[in-house]
C-alpha cells in the first residue's frame, strides 16, 4: 500500500491532520491503539479566556477561526452532534474581581469575549453572592463523540489500523518512509504523552499532567451555563455535569485515585447546596509543555518525520491551529512560528 502520510494517533491532534489532508486530497493511513486518553476525557470547552487572571488565550481569535469551521463540517460529514454553544461564567469571590473584571473587559484582545453586565446569581443550589462575570464565544465540543464517530469513519474507509507502532519495523530513507507493508512519503506522530515512548521525539520536554473529572447526576441543580469556580461545572443534559478537573505531576497512570475525588467533592461542595450523586470517575494524562506553547515540527535528521503534540489542557481550540500551520510547513514550505517549532528544544 501507497499513501502519502501515516499518522500515529487519532486524539484532537490527528484529527484535527488527518482534516487538513482530507481538505487537500492526500492520502493518509491512521495508527492507534487507544492507550491515549487524554482527549477522550477532556472537558472540550472552547473558551478564549484564562478566567484565573482574566487575560486572554495566546492566538484565540485566530485559533477560533480554523477550529469552529472545522467541527461544523466534522458535524455534517460524520452525522452527529459535537458542538454545544453554551455560554461560561465566572464566579466572582470578591468586589474587587468584580472590577478586575471590568477592567479586563476593556483591553482590546478582550473586549468582544467580556460581557460588562455582572450576572446576578438567581440559582437557590448555587452559592455566588458576588455574581458572575459572562463570557461570550464559548462552547463545548463532545471530545468522546468526535474521537468514536471518527474512527469509526476510519475503519470504514479501511484507513485505520487498531494496533500499537512498533518504533523498530520503522524504516526511513529520505525519499520515503516504509512501514511494514505501507509506503508513504511523511510520517506524523500525534500520540500525545504516548510520545514519551517515541525513539525519534522522545526528548521533547513533554510533562505529562494527569487529569481527573467526575460525571454527577443533580437534578435540582438545572444549570444551562458552565460555571469557573475553583473548578468546572459543565452541563452534559439529562442533569448531568462534568466536574473537573484536578492536575496531578507526579502520578502517569490511567488509575482514577480516590485523592482526586475527594478534592474535586471538596471543591464542589464549596459551591453547589443541592443533593447529588457522582456517576462516574475518569482520568487521562495531558501532554503539557512548559512554556504553554505546543509541541510542532520536523525531525532534525530524518526530514520526511514529524511531531504534533503538546496541546494541553486546549486541545479543542489549539488543534485545528496548528495542524494548519504544520501541514502548511510540510507541503508549502510555509516556516512554522517560532513559539511552536520544536528547533526551540533541540
Amino acid at each position: 500500500m501507497q499513501v502519502d502520510y501515516i499518522i500515529v494517533g487519532i486524539g484532537l491532534a490527528g484529527i484535527s491532520f488527518c482534516e487538513q489532508l482530507k481538505a487537500n486530497d492526500k492520502s493518509f493511513m491512521v495508527f492507534d491503539d487507544t492507550s491515549q486518553q487524554s482527549s477522550a476525557v477532556a472537558g472540550g470547552l472552547y473558551n478564549p479566556v484564562v478566567l484565573k487572571r482574566f487575560t486572554s488565550v495566546w492566538k484565540s481569535k485566530e485559533q477560533l477561526d480554523i477550529a469552529l469551521p472545522m467541527y461544523n463540517r466534522l458535524e455534517e460529514t460524520l452525522k452527529v452532534k459535537l458542538d454545544y454553544k453554551i455560554p461560561v461564567y465566572r464566579k466572582f469571590a470578591s468586589l474587587e474581581e468584580q472590577n478586575d473584571w471590568f477592567a479586563a473587559s476593556d483591553k482590546p484582545t478582550l473586549a468582544e469575549y467580556l460581557s460588562t453586565d455582572i450576572i446576578k446569581n438567581e440559582n437557590e443550589s448555587i452559592q455566588a453572592s458576588f455574581g458572575f462575570g459572562k463570557v461570550l464565544k464559548t462552547g463545548r465540543i463532545d471530545v468522546k463523540t468526535l474521537i468514536d464517530a471518527y474512527k469509526t469513519d476510519l475503519l470504514n474507509k479501511n484507513i485505520y489500523i487498531n494496533e500499537s507502532f512498533n518504533y523498530d519495523d520503522l524504516k526511513v530513507s529520505d525519499a520515503t518512509i516504509q512501514y511494514k507493508n505501507i509506503t508513504s512519503k511523511c510520517i506524523v506522530f500525534a500520540e500525545g504523552f504516548g510520545v514519551v515512548k517515541n525513539p525519534y521525539f522522545n526528548h521533547l520536554p513533554l510533562v505529562p499532567t494527569k487529569g481527573e473529572l467526575l460525571i454527577i447526576h443533580a437534578p435540582n441543580l438545572k444549570m444551562d451555563y458552565v460555571l469557573k469556580a475553583g473548578v468546572f461545572l459543565i452541563p452534559l443534559g439529562n442533569d448531568l455535569y462534568i466536574v473537573g478537573a484536578t492536575y496531578d505531576w507526579d502520578d502517569t497512570t490511567h488509575a482514577v485515585t480516590p485523592k482526586a475525588k475527594d478534592e474535586l467533592l471538596n471543591k464542589l461542595d464549596k459551591l453547589i447546596s443541592c443533593s447529588y450523586k457522582v456517576v462516574r470517575q475518569v482520568a487521562g494524562i495531558r501532554p503539557t509543555v512548559k512554556d504553554r506553547r505546543p509541541l510542532v515540527g520536523q525531525h532534525q535528521d530524518y526530514k520526511n518525520m514529524y511531531v504534533l503534540n503538546g496541546l494541553g489542557t486546549r486541545g479543542v481550540m489549539i488543534g485545528p491551529y496548528v495542524a494548519k500551520q504544520l501541514f502548511n510547513f510540510i507541503e508549502n514550505e510555509i516556516p512554522l512560528e517560532n513559539e511552536i517549532d520544536i528547533k526551540r528544544y533541540n
